[in-house]
Formats: structure tokens, C-alpha cells, sequence
């Protein structure tokens, strides 16, 4: 069977292995997901990324991070998916939490942030917001 939207399947055992309070968990590996997987990293909502490969297929090792026992990433939602595609502009980009959480945006240069892509000047397809 083929996977219809990788980036909610990546999302889903992100959200999964959070709240079984796994160390860690393995996604199917694409330059895209790598993409996003380096905004969660540089915002700080992951630990660490490793690329690995199993059964000669790449895979992404991601290290899930934790405060008091609860994990970092409280929510993990897929705004943007492949039947509803989701786009902001500059001026039109919403906000998280009144700004304390983060949208995961795809712009024409890369994807990265909705505050980096206000700083940039530049809207593209809101992939997914986290709390």
C-alpha cells in the first residue's frame, strides 16, 4: 500500500512515540521531511537528527525531547495536506499561540519558520503548525 501524505505519517509517529515517551524514533527519510525535521531541530522542539539506513532504505533517527516528563512538542498538526493545500502570504501569515509556538513554512527560499519567512518577506505553504 502507498503512503498518500508522508509528511502526516512523520508527523503522526513524531506526535506517537511522544506521548509513549519513547527516547526516539525512526521516519522514512526524503530531503523535504529532513527539511522540516532541521526547523524542529533548530527551534528547539527536537534533541538530535541521524540519518541511518535499514534494509538498504534511508531512514531519520530522531531524538524526541522532554521537560518534566511531558514532551517539548505538546502538538503537532498538519495544516497544509495534499487534498487542501494551505498558502499564506507575507502579511497573511497567522500565528501560533500568539506567537509563543511556531508554523512550519514552505517558501521558495526553503522552509524554515513563519517569523523567518515575516523577516524574509515571504508567504509559500503553511506545512504544519507546532504547539
Amino acid at each position: 500500500m502507498s503512503m498518500q501524505d508522508p509528511i502526516s505519517d512523520m508527523f503522526t509517529r513524531i506526535r506517537n512515540a511522544g506521548q509513549r515517551c519513547h527516547p526516539e524514533v525512526l521516519v522514512p527519510a526524503s530531503k523535504h521531511k529532513k527539511a522540516i525535521l532541521q526547523v524542529l531541530l533548530e527551534e528547539g522542539y527536537i534533541g538530535n537528527v541521524k540519518d541511518e539506513e535499514h534494509e538498504e532504505k534511508p531512514f531519520v533517527r530522531v531524538q524526541l525531547k522532554y521537560f518534566n516528563g511531558k514532551p517539548v512538542i505538546a502538538k503537532l498538526k498538519r495544516e497544509s495536506r495534499p487534498a487542501l493545500r494551505r498558502y499564506a502570504g507575507k502579511d497573511g501569515m497567522p500565528r501560533v499561540l500568539g506567537g509563543l509556538g511556531c508554523l512550519i513554512v514552505s517558501t521558495s527560499k526553503g522552509v524554515m519558520t513563519d517569523k523567518k519567512a515575516r523577516e524574509l518577506g515571504v508567504g509559500g505553504e503553511v506545512i504544519g503548525s507546532v504547539e
